[in-house]
């Protein structure tokens, strides 16, 4: 019965989310910043898009006009945001740091290597927030891709109690989107090398995480409790 029940409401759940997210974003205000750094990365004929856990899911509605290949968690609850990714016009690749990585990194890299873009969550499916895990640096030294650090904050907002708080903005809120500046990873890096990059990467994208929320007024959205809006 329980087997029965997660199989029809990955056929429902998914598809109402993405109906509703639809009508619901498109009432926000939006301002992009840094949009040269993403014409920069479409002249290269594309990139490697990263960016934290907590937006994945405005994220995935605003990018659905550069669809990428996602490496999503190989979790059961995974398979949600799977789905999610799809009906937006993304490529789900499954895997984690935790599970099947090695797998979904070699997977991505064909994807790329086939002309697509990639997308990873920086800070993974089980986080520590706001800590770059290697995936994002280890495919850009592989494809010679760069990488694209984006963010978004939003004025007002509701936290979940995840790992993450995760954000979903309110209607009507408005919404600062920051592209940061692309990083190129030279070929082959590792060891020191490969630590260099990650945490210049994990700096960049903090950086400019904590520039979107102060044009929004706001502090930083894991340090508020969850529920709440900004």
């Amino acid at each position: 019965m329980a087997d029965l029940i997660y199989k029809a409401s990955l056929a429902i759940v998914p598809r109402l989310y993405v109906g509703l997210s639809m009508l619901w974003f498109s009432s926000c205000r939006l301002h992009v910043e840094g949009n040269a750094h993403l014409q920069d990365v479409v002249k290269q004929g594309g990139g490697v898009a990263t960016f934290w856990h907590y937006s994945i899911l405005y994220m995935f509605y605003h990018l659905r006009s550069f669809p990428a290949a996602i490496m999503v968690s190989a979790s059961k609850d995974g398979e949600y945001i799977a789905r999610l990714a799809q009906l937006l016009g993304h490529t789900p690749v499954r895997g984690s740091a935790h599970r099947q990585g090695v797998r979904a990194l070699k997977h991505l890299m064909r994807e790329v290597e086939a002309g697509r873009n990639a997308g990873i969550v920086a800070d993974g499916s089980q986080g520590p927030a706001r800590k770059l895990q290697a995936g994002s640096i280890l495919l850009a030294s592989k494809s010679g891709r760069p990488i694209l650090p984006m963010v978004w904050a939003a004025s007002r907002y509701i936290t979940f109690n995840s790992w993450d708080k995760t954000v979903v903005p309110l209607p009507f809120s408005r919404i600062h989107f920051q592209y940061g500046e692309p990083l190129f990873v030279p070929a082959g890096i590792k060891g020191e090398e490969l630590e260099k990059y990650r945490l210049e990467l994990e700096g960049r994208l903090n950086g400019i995480y904590e520039r979107a929320w102060k044009s929004v007024d706001s502090g930083p959205h894991d340090q508020k409790k969850a529920d709440s809006n900004g």
